[in-house]
């Protein structure tokens, strides 16, 4: 009580000394902190600092902390940096080296890889905006047989069914009944449809170009028109690039084709001719067909001494994406051809779909194993012997083919999936697809919605022009 009236009053208060001194008058050669009773007023050493007066209250006055355990100049500081290990600089070598080392295996692996890339001289042949239908460029393929696919559609020439407008060519399905003066009472029962007749029919065979219907056989008219648009007898390569832009179809049972066939059978009738499938779709959502509906784009090549030797299955591949699908945007599909190599791809050449080389094996007789397989009890004859090179018989030129199929009975389409209203060995396939029209019909939308658009076809053969 007294030494805070002293305070006040501007006296310094009497302290005793510590160790004989005066702690105003000799510096602390100590110092700790101050209890919890001296902290709260109670204690002599609560004395030992000065207070003054803030803001009308009194608090003690407090000093720069000083350690006596250091004295001041009688160490250097971190005299632990100013050793020099002697095993220091080779470690930091061994670091650094290592780092560099990799480096250089690095960029030496990426030399090599892009080395290793095959990138061929090309020349453009063929170029398509689709302004219009050019005629010098397309063909259209017109027959109503299923092209030995067993598919239900009617291909034409009508412009209902392809034609072209600012975002490119479409080629769109449509109901027979809807673009023809056929009503469904003839579509089913006495209608005769001649292709022949009509001097439309772009093949032979009587089964491709004319149909009776006959509500007792079951038998009837194509019940869907579609296009399917070539290139045979005008653009053609052997090897070289193919690019198409395009945006494929939604709705059930439709199959959209981007892909080659042989301008000649140079080694007899399919499969031993080949076929490349660029790529290939299922209009059906994902989530209905599980083994790869339009979120999916398959590419193959078919190639067999027999249509029941066809070992397509060895050449193929299939690329899905994720929370969309093909129907969305436009993409590009494309396939790159040498004598060494075939591969296909979606965008660019880092996202292949399926990739062969040919010299992997002696030829493509072997690839298949076709020497130690039977048919019907019978050997397999090697269509391909003659010619000595690997890659027969993807040794010819090929066109491309542009169409939107529908249905099916060679097993694209399988039994049981989807809710699959046909069955692929049932002689009444198209009436019973035709039967379930109200399950299908909805899910293809309106107008070009349930067509392939391609926006653009570039086709270039290898070598310089």
């Amino acid at each position: 009580m007294s030494s805070r009236n002293s305070i006040h009053t501007g006296t310094p208060p009497a302290v005793p000394s510590v160790h004989g001194t005066n702690p105003f008058t000799t510096p602390l050669r100590q110092s700790r902190a101050p209890s919890i009773d001296e902290r709260s007023g109670s204690g002599r050493p609560c004395s030992y600092f000065p207070t003054a007066a803030v803001n009308g209250s009194h608090q003690p006055r407090r000093r720069k902390f000083k350690s006596s355990r250091l004295v001041p100049g009688e160490y250097d500081e971190k005299p632990w940096a100013l050793v020099k290990h002697p095993k220091l600089k080779w470690e930091r070598a061994i670091f650094y080296g290592s780092i560099g080392i990799g480096f250089a295996i690095g960029a030496l692996l990426c030399y090599r890889a892009y080395a290793g890339v095959t990138n061929h001289e090309y020349c453009l042949i063929l170029e398509d905006e689709f302004q219009s239908i050019n005629k010098d460029i397309w063909s259209y393929e017109i027959q109503r047989g299923g092209f030995g696919s067993g598919t239900f559609e009617w291909t034409t020439d009508d412009p209902k069914n392809s034609y072209t407008d600012a975002e490119g060519l479409h080629i769109v399905p449509t109901l027979t009944t809807e673009t023809t003066d056929i009503t469904k009472e003839q579509l089913i029962d006495n209608y005769i449809l001649n292709l022949t007749t009509d001097g439309t029919c772009t093949t032979k065979g009587i089964d491709n170009c004319s149909i009776r219907s006959n509500k007792t056989a079951g038998t009837i008219v194509n019940p869907v028109r579609s296009a399917r648009l070539t290139t045979k007898g005008k653009k053609t390569i052997t090897y070289g690039k193919v690019e198409v832009i395009a945006k494929m179809p939604q709705g059930d049972w439709l199959w959209p084709a981007i892909w080659m066939m042989p301008e000649n059978d140079a080694y007899g009738e399919w499969p031993r001719s080949g076929e490349l499938d660029i790529a290939e779709s299922r209009g059906n959502h994902g989530d209905n067909y599980t083994s790869g509906g339009r979120d999916s784009i398959i590419s193959a090549l078919h190639w067999g001494p027999l249509p029941e030797a066809d070992a397509f299955y060895k050449t193929s591949g299939q690329h899905q994406i994720r929370r969309t699908d093909y129907s969305a945007k436009f993409h590009t599909f494309g396939v790159e051809w040498s004598e060494d190599y075939l591969f296909t791809y979606i965008d660019s050449r880092l996202l292949q779909v399926f990739f062969i080389k040919f010299s992997k094996y002696g030829s493509m007789w072997d690839r298949g194993g076709f020497g130690k397989a039977l048919v019907n009890n019978s050997a397999l004859y090697n269509p391909w012997a003659q010619t000595n090179r690997a890659n027969t018989p993807f040794d010819q030129p090929f066109y491309l083919i542009l169409n939107v199929a529908v249905g099916g009975t060679n097993g694209f389409f399988q039994d049981g999936v989807g809710n699959k209203p046909w069955g692929n060995q049932s002689p009444t396939a198209p009436k019973e697809f035709w039967d379930s029209a109200d399950r299908w019909l909805s899910t293809w939308g309106e107008g070009d919605k349930r067509g392939l658009t391609v926006k653009s076809v570039k086709m270039w053969k290898q070598g310089a022009c």
